[in-house]
């Protein structure tokens, strides 16, 4: 039977595939985000049926963070960890950690299984993408609606309680939205306010300039990416007075971390865009 004009289509594209792959960054770019949440959305798939044998066990991220590392070859992209010894204690914390992508999921991932008990605050659209929101809310992530301040506040002091009493460390991205521009934005106070009401001590995770990654221009390219655990900013004896001493304090040692890893990966690449502040 002679292949229909659909099959020979179709061929035809799949031989095309590696030609427009490697000849034009804007195929890449989608071909490569595509790729990313597609095998996000088939792993949710996957493990739902587990993660349903225990519901909102923040165990389950550690079984999900394994898989990701294929689709780190397969993106091209290289996570290194410092301060290893910082984030492997076994103690209660509020980590923040600055926001540039929606790879940066990928990033967390790579360390959960270091982390072991930590979950996240997340905003409630996430839960609304299907098949992943379900799998994210069976594995124990926190849900916060943005647009009502009062309520993601009381959710985020609750949780903080959660950590100290469970003894689980809890995520967040005090900068709220995410921006790829090459610095760390200014901080909302809520898991300050947090950290401070449940007395718990805050732990900076940087990770360096996301160079190879441009909306703008439609480029992703491989890319290495430093992750930098801080020591414990310690908030006992604190109080509301307190945080945007806390706050600053925490942005500049984050500000500092960012901009040494940040330079170091891009003078590694003698290909790479010189790093700018």
């Amino acid at each position: 039977m002679a292949p229909s004009s659909f099959e020979l289509i179709l061929f035809g594209f799949i031989l095309l595939l590696p030609f427009l792959y490697e000849t034009s960054r804007t195929f890449r770019y989608y071909f490569k985000f595509i790729l990313y949440y597609g095998i996000v959305t088939i792993l949710a798939i996957v493990f739902i049926p587990i993660f349903l044998l225990r519901p909102k066990n923040i165990k389950n991220l550690v079984l999900a963070s394994y898989p990701c590392s294929y689709i780190n070859i397969l993106l091209g992209l290289r996570w290194e960890l410092r301060g290893k010894e910082h984030l492997n204690q076994d103690v209660a914390c509020i980590i923040v950690a600055n926001h540039q992508s929606s790879l940066d999921l990928l990033g967390m991932f790579d360390i959960w299984p270091i982390m072991d008990r930590c979950t996240a605050i997340a905003k409630k659209e996430i839960f609304y993408f299907w098949p992943f929101g379900f799998a994210a809310w069976l594995c124990g992530l926190i849900f916060i609606d943005r647009l009502n301040s009062d309520k993601a506040r009381s959710v985020i002091n609750t949780a903080s309680e959660q950590s100290k009493d469970k003894q689980f460390k809890l995520w967040i991205f005090p900068e709220g939205t995410r921006r790829n521009t090459g610095e760390i934005h200014p901080f909302k106070k809520g898991a300050f306010y947090a950290a401070i009401n449940a007395q718990l001590p805050i732990l900076p995770v940087v990770f360096s300039s996301y160079y190879f990654l441009s909306n703008k221009e439609k480029r992703f390219d491989s890319g290495r990416i430093v992750i930098t655990t801080l020591p414990l900013i310690p908030t006992k004896g604190l109080n509301k007075d307190d945080v945007e001493l806390l706050m600053e304090k925490t942005r500049n040692v984050m500000t500092e971390a960012f901009h040494a890893t940040s330079t170091e990966v891009q003078l590694a690449l003698p290909s790479a865009k010189p790093y700018v502040e």
